[in-house]
């Protein structure tokens, strides 16, 4: 069942979500070779808690960390390590957090120095199918309207669409109804609603679309051993069109970033 949002819940969750984007904007400053996903694990948790919000992870599915980093080949719900980050690694940052009893949850893929080339494209194809699919997150469209968009963007550019993970409703608890998946067929699943929120998150490889689970029962990696990235924002139906409660600002402005990609789905202004 939807769980629909009144204008107050989805304030309410616009600030859980902020938690996430400047949790996220302070690691930015943070990620560089020789630290640790450990390292940015005890930042993270310290920072949410600064806020005055809860890690949203820890412990939620027995989770035993604040942020899940998925390095290189890892897609998603990598724990963090002790390994060093490395000249030319990406890391997913996938994190959340609560507050006001609600949940945001928001993830990021970062580049540590330079990076091939041909991950760059693919760290930049997936953030912009991130958009595509949002944009197809409105009043009268259903989940495979955002499936399909997500699916023919990274798929026209040859790259692999996770099937088996997918993104969620999101509310007073982590994952709601309806399951979001990153390909599907127009026309087809739920019809949205207005106060409707969700996660929307491509999970897209640089090689095969198939994955399989590492023993250590969470980090999920692809089985080809190629590169994958992940972007995730929060989004609510108003006034029948989407609008992002999360943002990568906090990013941007870390890392001297120039961007206007959130303005279309942004209907009150954003003051960092």
């Amino acid at each position: 069942m939807i769980i629909v949002k009144t204008r107050e819940e989805i304030e309410l969750m616009r600030q859980s979500a902020l938690v996430v984007s400047k949790t996220l904007g302070m690691l930015a400053k943070e990620v560089k070779p020789g630290v640790t996903t450990n390292q940015l694990d005890k930042l993270a948790e310290d920072f949410i808690r600064s806020q005055g919000a809860i890690p949203g992870f820890l412990g939620l599915y027995d989770c035993p960390s604040t942020l899940l980093c998925s390095v290189n080949e890892a897609v998603v719900h990598g724990l963090p390590t002790d390994r060093p980050l490395e000249e030319g690694d990406i890391v997913s940052i996938d994190c959340g957090a609560i507050m006001n009893d609600f949940y945001g949850d928001h993830a990021y893929t970062f580049e540590i120095g330079d990076v091939a080339p041909e991950t760059k494209k693919l760290l930049q194809t997936t953030k912009e199918s991130l958009y595509v699919g949002i944009r197809e997150f409105k009043l009268g469209n259903r989940v495979g309207d955002v499936g399909y968009a997500i699916q023919k963007y990274c798929e026209d550019q040859g790259y692999g669409v996770v099937r088996e993970l997918v993104g969620h409703g999101l509310g007073k608890k982590m994952h709601e109804d309806p399951e979001m998946p990153n390909y599907g067929k127009r026309g087809r699943g739920k019809k949205f609603l207005e106060g409707q929120v969700v996660a929307i998150e491509p999970m897209i490889n640089l090689g095969t679309q198939k994955i399989k689970q590492l023993k250590d029962g969470w980090t999920i990696v692809t089985r080809d051993g190629k590169p994958s990235a992940h972007f995730e924002h929060d989004v609510a139906i108003i006034d029948g069109k989407p609008e992002i409660l999360s943002t990568f600002a906090y990013v941007y402005d870390a890392l001297g970033i120039e961007s206007n990609e959130e303005d279309e789905f942004r209907q009150k202004a954003l003051s960092l």
